[in-house]
């Protein structure tokens, strides 16, 4: 079974390590790879870290503009993506998305409570529950049929799926770093 994930990001960095640590290889994929029409990255997930949508901290997002059909054609095929907050006020960040994605910036902490039914629900399982840092969270404009993987005890909704062909896109603002058993 293939097992690598692609990262999405400017250059290698805490994430990349934090994936191989966790015994998954992982493969830099910079905003030129992703864009381009060539790209043929050979893996099962694709990871967008945190930040993704602020070109303070990336310059990731028009590469996802530009890349959003060959994404949503891995996805179809069974890849998975998981994408992390924005951290941004600009409300067409996950435009790329081939679903409605609305959310509010917002930096907080809460206690949430997770779906552990749900295949993804383990990307809390290190996470005290009772205090989780997030930078924003969907509203109820998000695409209805969206499965609410976690939400805080207030009912906003901080991590959501949507099955598309054989894949996944997940989506979550949980500001950590996931779990090494969702890894």
């Amino acid at each position: 079974m293939k097992s690598k994930a692609g990262i999405a990001c400017d250059t290698a960095g805490f994430m990349n390590k934090y994936i191989e640590d966790c015994g998954v290889t992982c493969e830099l994929v910079s905003p030129q790879m992703l864009a381009t029409p060539f790209y043929k990255g050979n893996i099962v997930a694709l990871v967008i870290p945190t930040g993704f949508g602020n070109r303070m901290y990336s310059g990731i997002l028009p590469a996802l503009r530009a890349s959003a059909d060959r994404i949503e054609k891995f996805v179809k095929k069974g890849g998975r993506v998981l994408c992390f907050g924005a951290m941004t006020a600009d409300g067409n960040t996950y435009g790329w998305l081939p679903f409605k994605c609305s959310y509010v910036h917002d930096y907080f902490n809460a206690p949430i409570t997770v779906d552990k039914n749900n295949e993804f629900s383990g990307i809390t399982a290190d996470f005290d529950e009772s205090g989780i840092e997030f930078d924003c969270y969907f509203d109820d404009d998000t695409a209805p049929e969206c499965e609410v993987i976690a939400s805080t005890k207030d009912g906003k909704k901080v991590m959501i799926a949507k099955k598309h062909g054989e894949g996944y896109y997940v989506i979550t603002s949980i500001h950590e770093l996931p779990s090494k058993e969702f890894i």
